[in-house]
């Protein structure tokens, strides 16, 4: 805390706290908060295991403020209703989302969104954008605060400037690395199938991740969450050593697809250490 001619200003930093809680076409739930409000970006496993999750990782499930809803596929809102009722958390969804997922929700408990909005929950701002994928309406989300941006990027069929532009502003970011181009080839997977996650419509494989964060990932990222892996067509091992190579820095959690990962924090020191010096400047000019 600065003190000078009669004035106060405090700078106390605000840390981000995120985790995937699940992370696959099992289920998908990913937490991002700070100390005092947290969202949820889709909630595709039961409400009993967001609980269990939560409260293995110490995080408080009076915290969440909200559930933001990505698309309507059973992977990503499994365990909305009865989350969402039984908290009373207001669920973040487009009208399209809602209605093509026949989502049993309590009428008071539904917000709207558009694309590129903002919403301003406490301290976080929430940003929505469309995306790629064979659903009725389908958004990626950017989550700030106090200058921290925290993405998450899953169920990507083709890269936009969009997601491009928001990748390149992020601190930390959850990145769909779906599936390996060779072991989707040659693995069983029927035809259709296979062209349907390869498809400009379906997901992202390690390829097109590695290319996203290798040409466009910004020089202060400090955590990036390989999510979404395919079960049968991806490998763990074999994404964490492609990323790891060309990490320069940053580290790299693969989110699994049966448990939830620790939690990780991103500081606000260098937003306060700008506002102090800022401060600082203001005092010398007005003792001049």
């Amino acid at each position: 805390m600065l003190i000078y001619l009669g004035k106060c200003f405090s700078f106390v930093p605000m840390s981000l706290f995120i985790t995937s809680l699940n992370s696959g076409s099992n289920g998908n739930c990913y937490y991002i908060g700070n100390e005092t409000e947290a969202v949820l970006v889709d909630a595709g496993i039961s409400c009993k295991e967001i609980e269990k999750r939560l409260a293995r990782l110490n995080l408080n499930m009076r915290t969440i403020k909200g559930i933001f809803i990505s698309h309507e596929h059973s992977d990503h809102i499994k365990g909305l209703s009865n989350l969402s009722k039984k908290y009373q958390l207001p669920v973040y969804i487009t009208k399209k989302t809602l209605d093509n997922g026949r989502i049993a929700l309590e009428k008071q408990l539904v917000v709207y969104f558009e694309a590129h909005e903002k919403i301003q929950i406490g301290n976080l701002s929430i940003t929505s954008f469309p995306k790629r994928h064979d659903a009725c309406d389908p958004y990626s989300f950017s989550i700030s605060c106090n200058e921290m941006n925290v993405g998450v990027f899953t169920d990507i069929g083709t890269p936009c400037i969009h997601l491009i532009s928001h990748f390149q502003k992020c601190h930390a970011a959850f990145l769909e690395s779906n599936y390996d181009t060779t072991m989707l080839v040659n693995g069983n997977y029927p035809y259709h199938l296979k062209k349907r996650i390869s498809g400009g419509n379906g997901h992202l494989s390690n390829a097109q991740a590695l290319e996203i964060f290798q040409n466009h990932r910004p020089p202060f990222m400090k955590y990036l969450f390989l999510a979404h892996l395919s079960k049968n067509n991806n490998c763990p091992d074999l994404v964490s050593r492609l990323f790891n190579d060309c990490a320069c820095g940053v580290e790299i959690i693969v989110a699994s697809r049966y448990e939830e990962s620790k939690v990780y924090e991103l500081k606000d020191t260098e937003n306060s250490s700008r506002k102090i010096r800022k401060a600082v400047m203001q005092m010398e000019l007005d003792f001049g």
